[in-house]
């Protein structure tokens, strides 16, 4: 081919396989840093931010004293929230002994919430701690709360950006908030 000449569309892409693919674009916005903080201080962080708004403009599900849950902006899965303090802390042992303790309750509800709202086959828990271990926010704490199904991709697909969400946030926030107050009589 010349110097100006083009190939078609076609032409690029993955090679034909068995692997399905679901192109997910905006997804791109977060990968190019949107709504990522400048820097990690309480004024650029969006988790010091979101307790101050509405809990459906927020997308909180729940509200401790210490901590809350809210739903994640761009999720894994449906359902997908994070427990987190409301303090502004990036590590875990920095955390004092009522936050730590409302953190790992919360964390117990939002399972026995997701799985009442959905009936996931199991559930992925855990914290990023620090930039270079996956936190995208690394400047303030917070624990995923991820529900899973038989079937669903695996985790590496899933981190790839290759996920479906059959439902839209505020509806998954009305649901999970609804089962939140069904279980344990809707405590922290």
């Amino acid at each position: 081919m010349g110097e100006h000449d083009t190939e078609p569309a076609g032409a690029f892409g993955p090679p034909e396989d068995s692997m399905q693919r679901l192109w997910t674009p905006h997804r791109m916005v977060y990968i190019g840093g949107q709504d990522k903080p400048a820097d990690g201080s309480v004024a650029q962080c969006p988790f010091c931010r979101i307790p101050t708004r509405d809990d459906e403009t927020g997308l909180v599900v729940a509200r401790g004293r210490e901590c809350y849950a809210v739903l994640n902006l761009y999720p894994y899965n449906s359902g997908h929230l994070m427990v987190l303090p409301y303090r502004h802390v990036s590590d875990y042992v920095d955390l004092t002994p009522t936050e730590t303790a409302e953190l790992a309750t919360m964390t117990q509800t939002a399972v026995r919430a997701l799985r009442a709202a959905f009936a996931p086959a199991g559930f992925n828990l855990g914290m990023n701690q620090g930039e270079v271990a996956g936190a995208g926010i690394a400047a303030h704490l917070h624990q995923h709360v991820v529900p899973r199904w038989l079937g669903d991709a695996n985790f590496l697909p899933v981190v790839g950006q290759t996920k479906a969400l059959p439902e839209l946030l505020a509806e998954t926030r009305a649901r999970v908030a609804a089962a939140w107050d069904g279980v344990d009589g809707g405590d922290a």
